[in-house]
């Protein structure tokens, strides 16, 4: 039996690397006494796979992870059992129940479904842009200005090389007012300054934006030295998009 477990990741636990992550919820899975699957062969090890890892560094209210149970109580109990043997900085959210794979579909992991994220980049307290963007009326200005261009191109490096991208069609939409849905029950951190953006990029394996690329092209236009450590990403909700429809929806969403 299958189930998609979504959790916050915060505090100082944002310095914990993906793998370190995952060992993690190995260990509190056995604490809280969950009933996990475990793989055949000479090294058993619990069936779980995450949803686009997060980088080191960042926080998060969209964590998932998706989990083989071999039996389970009902999601508020198993929500409640698992919170109870993690430290701070992680706290499971939700416990969602997916249906069973057809006989001869395709098993559709969290990792293999991703398609956009949602994510509030703030600027940290102690950093500055620049003596023209120094508040948040003038930085929405700014980086409106920045995202009416047609193209956004970027040099985007990978393990083999290095390519010029235009990622403007990899931004589906900014906005400045954070959304009080979005924001209910958040962990991100507030600063000071006020100076923040939310943006939806594509996430995923076809195609994939990092925040941090976005926030280093703003500072290229307006010629504005990047800070490596200037930006606060914090990742507020992870889609799947709907074949049919194109529809997004959140991926604790998908009856699948």
């Amino acid at each position: 039996m299958k189930v998609r477990i979504k959790f916050q990741k915060y505090g100082s636990m944002k310095f914990v690397g993906h793998l370190d992550v995952m060992r993690y919820f190995q260990k509190a899975f056995r604490r809280a006494i969950v009933d996990v699957g475990y793989s055949q062969g000479y090294s058993p090890h619990q069936q779980t796979s995450f949803a686009a890892p997060l980088g080191v560094g960042l926080t998060s209210d969209a964590e998932y992870m998706d989990a083989d149970l071999l039996s389970y109580d009902a999601p508020e109990i198993m929500i409640e059992r698992i919170n109870a043997v993690l430290t701070e900085g992680f706290r499971v959210i939700g416990f969602t129940i997916l249906k069973e794979t057809e006989v001869g579909k395709k098993v559709m992991t969290a990792m293999s479904i991703v398609s956009a994220a949602d994510y509030l980049v703030s600027l940290k307290d102690g950093y500055t842009l620049c003596d023209t963007i120094t508040t948040q009326d003038e930085f929405k200005k700014a980086f409106e200005q920045f995202y009416s261009m047609c193209e956004i191109i970027i040099d985007k490096k990978t393990k083999k090389s290095e390519q010029s991208v235009n990622i403007k069609s990899m931004i589906s939409w900014i906005a400045f007012d954070r959304s009080k849905e979005l924001m209910a029950n958040s962990v991100a951190e507030e600063y000071e300054n006020g100076i923040r953006v939310t943006m939806q990029l594509a996430t995923g394996s076809a195609s994939n934006l990092k925040p941090e690329l976005v926030m280093e092209a703003f500072c290229n236009y307006f010629e504005i030295p990047s800070e490596k450590y200037a930006w606060q990403v914090h990742r507020l909700e992870v889609y799947t998009r709907e074949e049919e429809t194109g529809k997004l929806f959140p991926l604790d969403k998908v009856a699948y």
